[in-house]
């Protein structure tokens, strides 16, 4: 019986739960890109990911998170439609299709909260662990087999504030600003303006559940309505927008925010 015959991009190696069709459709679609643009130090064995029933509106998202295409997504929605686990499940396929080498999580290092915490124990890497919490938890949520921490140390993946980043160049890297309603719009500037070759980037943000002092303004509605035009599209900036109807947290959740709203 004869082998069956496999790429050595990788792409094969794409499955979304529920959506095989799909999945074949964006790794045919990704084949002669990833030929042509491999990332310079691609993962050399694929990390297994747990899967998920996704709906309708999240296969959606996948389609354009996934494109060769696309090189900024720009996603608002309420808490509970999984925009990080999105973000994060995408940048790991990325990394399994070789588009990529490495994930890169930030965040504007602005507490949640109306009053300060005050002082935290342990060394700076201690300290900003806390910040790095929801993409920690979505990795242990979505790694099948292997540890965060190996990735980690294999420096498949780094966190670190939005103000480390200045000066940076970023090339063949998924970059994901969460809580960018906590961002300035020079802050969100400074992260777009990083982006090099084959690198892509997701901007998560709940304009809802801004952290940030009256006197100062978060960016991620100007930046997205900035963003929105036919020429952005051209250039591969997209932008994404999950409603109450998506939030799959829980119908508590739901119902909270549904009637939240209405303040």
């Amino acid at each position: 019986m004869p082998k069956k015959k496999t790429s050595s991009s990788g792409t094969n190696k794409l499955k979304i739960r529920g959506a095989t069709q799909l999945a074949e459709q964006i790794s045919e679609t990704n084949e002669n890109h990833v030929k042509q643009h491999q990332a310079t130090n691609p993962i050399k064995s694929t990390i297994k990911l747990k899967q998920f029933p996704w709906t309708e509106k999240q296969k959606e998202f996948f389609k354009i998170a996934l494109h060769p295409s696309t090189n900024i997504i720009l996603v608002k929605g309420p808490a509970g439609t999984s925009k990080t686990l999105l973000a994060t499940y995408c940048a790991l396929q990325l990394l399994n299709m070789k588009v990529i080498d490495s994930i890169m999580y930030l965040r504007s290092a602005v507490e949640s909260s109306d009053k300060s915490l005050g002082f935290l124990p342990g060394s700076a890497e201690e300290k900003l662990r806390f910040f790095n919490l929801p993409f920690l938890d979505k990795l242990d949520e979505l790694l099948a087999v292997i540890k965060a921490e190996k990735l980690e140390t294999e420096n498949r993946v780094s966190m670190f504030p939005v103000a480390f980043a200045r000066g940076m160049n970023w090339t063949d890297k998924c970059i994901i600003l969460d809580e960018a309603q906590n961002s300035t719009i020079k802050e969100i500037t400074t992260v777009l303006t990083r982006l090099g070759k084959n690198s892509r980037c997701f901007i998560l943000a709940d304009p809802n559940q801004t952290d940030l002092h009256e006197n100062k303004q978060g960016g991620i509605n100007k930046i997205t309505e900035r963003l929105s035009d036919e020429d952005s599209l051209q250039m591969g900036i997209y932008t994404f927008e999950f409603t109450e109807e998506d939030i799959m947290r829980s119908e508590l959740v739901k119902f909270i925010v549904s009637k939240l709203n209405e303040l």
